[in-house]
């Protein structure tokens, strides 16, 4: 019986790793999952994961952006390395920002942006919304704010008001002959 629990563990093992990306080295866990070991490969995109990914390590590769959406599938997902990468801090990593703040809030400093200039160096934790680009929406520039067009329509309309409050009481004041 024992021979035929060990040839069940290794179809088990087999069967785990079988989705492994092929730049990527997998272990299957013994808590079921996946172990995924994509460090030092100089990845320049995500490659495709298997859903029982436990544990990510992207670390020391060529990655400047994730997409949106890249992790949403993996549910077991404990731990992510994507520290030692040339991050492009803009837009493009607004995915990964908000993922990790969400999970591992505290890997947000170890995640350093190369790129563009404002960012270069920093912490991705660190940086405003400035820094991070417009990502697809503008602030309004002042003088197109409704607040601003909604002023002029009330003083407009405070301002016929005291013409028309002014015409009456003229009206009212001149003697009736």
């Amino acid at each position: 019986m024992p021979a035929w629990g060990a040839l069940f563990l290794l179809w088990v093992t087999a069967e785990a790793t079988k989705d492994c990306p092929i730049p990527c080295t997998c272990r299957a866990l013994e808590t079921m999952g996946l172990w995924v070991d994509c460090r030092g490969r100089g990845l320049t995109a995500l490659p495709a994961l298997p859903a029982h990914t436990r544990h990510l390590l992207l670390a020391n590769n060529s990655l400047h952006s994730v997409p949106p959406g890249a992790f949403d599938h993996l549910r077991q997902l404990q731990t992510l390395d994507v520290t030692q990468n040339p991050w492009h801090c803009d837009c493009s990593l607004t995915y990964l920002r908000l993922w990790l703040e969400d999970r591992k809030p505290e890997a947000l400093l170890h995640v350093h942006c190369a790129s563009p200039g404002l960012a270069t160096h920093l912490p991705l934790g660190q940086l405003t919304g400035y820094q991070l680009g417009s990502c697809g929406w503008q602030l309004r520039a002042p003088w197109a704010s409704p607040g601003i067009w909604w002023d002029r329509v009330l003083i407009a309309m405070a301002a016929l008001g005291l013409v028309l409050l002014t015409g009456l009481l003229y009206a009212i004041s001149e003697p009736l002959n």
